[in-house]
Formats: structure tokens, sequence, C-alpha cells
């Protein structure tokens, strides 16, 4: 009889001591300001107050802005672990929406389009936040444009990203030959699936059910 309990013991023991899984979520939004996309920066607004509305305690969020070197942590504009007190968590998102919305109505337009250096800060945010379920969303036309000097072209980890392209507008260009949005959209999946990750696009944004 002893012999079976301690066996029972035994066999239960790893599972007490194991660690709960995490179940939290993280997300990085970033925010195009290069002049072919300025005037979308508003619709940050929009998507930033739908993500807080569902994100719990635990859960973390980022605001920041693709420029010229975005690979920086001075262009995050907000950012915030929220905290298990309901109270304590609405006060973060409220001073959240209010750094954000600030941003949308203060930010001038970036001359280049540092796209990949603003992924590759993300992935790096993300990381060290060690959220169970991570997405990355991106307010851009998906138009990298980098300035003298900048080295891109690097392999991105994406392994348990999910990155979603948000309201990917098209370029004047773009009119006149389809295939250059098609292929620019099918680029950015090739670098994303590539590295392990999942990619959607979103492009109207009153559906955006399909996040978080």
């Amino acid at each position: 009889m002893k012999r079976t309990l301690l066996l029972l013991i035994l066999a239960v023991a790893p599972q007490a001591c194991s660690p709960p899984q995490a179940r939290n979520t993280g997300v990085y939004l970033l925010v195009d300001t290069s002049g072919s996309y300025n005037r979308q920066i508003i619709k940050a607004e929009q998507i930033t107050l739908y993500a807080l509305t569902r994100l719990q305690s635990a859960d973390s969020i980022a605001v920041a802005r693709i420029d010229t070197g975005s690979f920086t942590e001075k262009d995050i504009i907000a950012k915030a672990t929220f905290d298990d007190r309901p109270s304590t968590a609405n006060a973060q998102k409220r001073a959240f929406a209010s750094r954000v919305e600030k941003f949308i109505d203060q930010s001038p337009p970036a001359p280049y389009t540092d796209i990949t250096g603003g992924l590759l800060q993300a992935i790096e945010f993300l990381n060290e936040k060690h959220t169970a379920h991570k997405q990355i969303l991106i307010l851009s036309d998906m138009k990298e444009e980098l300035a003298k000097g900048y080295v891109r072209n690097i392999p991105l980890d994406f392994k348990g990203f999910d990155v979603i392209a948000l309201n990917v507008t098209k370029l004047r260009t773009d009119n006149f030959d389809p295939r250059l949005y098609l292929n620019r959209l099918d680029e950015w999946r090739g670098k994303v699936e590539k590295g392990g990750g999942h990619w959607r696009v979103i492009n109207d944004l009153d559906h955006l059910d399909g996040l978080l």
C-alpha cells in the first residue's frame, strides 16, 4: 500500500512543480510615418483603442513609429504591461491611449521608411516580455525606402509571431501596374514565412475581429 502511494506521489510531483504555462498576449503596433503614408496614421488610434479593449492583465502592448531608422527604443511612442488590478489597468489604458493620440496629432512625416528595423525592434520587445502569443501589427503601405548607409538585408526570426499588415494603401505607381502592389505583399509574406512566422493582410479596418 505504501509503495503504491509513493509511486502515485512521484508521478504527480513533477506536474505539481512545473510552472504554469503563460497565456498572456503581446502586441506591437508599427505606424508608418513616411510622407507617402503620413495622412493614414490617424487610423493608428482606431487600432490602438480596439487592442486596448481586448487586452487583459499581464498582457503587453507597444506602439512605435516607422521612420528613417526604426531599430531604436526612441521610436516607441507608448508601452505598457497591464496590472492585475482592474482599476490600475484601466488607468494604464487611458494613459496609453492619450500618448498615442498626442503622437498622432504631432507626428511629422519621415523622409524614409525603415520597416525592417521596426520589425527587429518589435521582435526584441515581445521576446523580452515572454508573452505566449505575439502579434506585430504594421500600419503601412509596406513600401520600404532606406536612407544611404542603412543595411537591412538580414534574416528575421518570426517563430511564434503573427505579423499582420493593416490598411496597405496602394501607391500611385500601383495604379499603373498592380503587379507592384501584389509583389510587394508577396515579398513581405516570404520574409515572414521564411522566418517561421504567420502572415496576414487586413485592409478593411472595420473587420478587426480576427486580431487578438
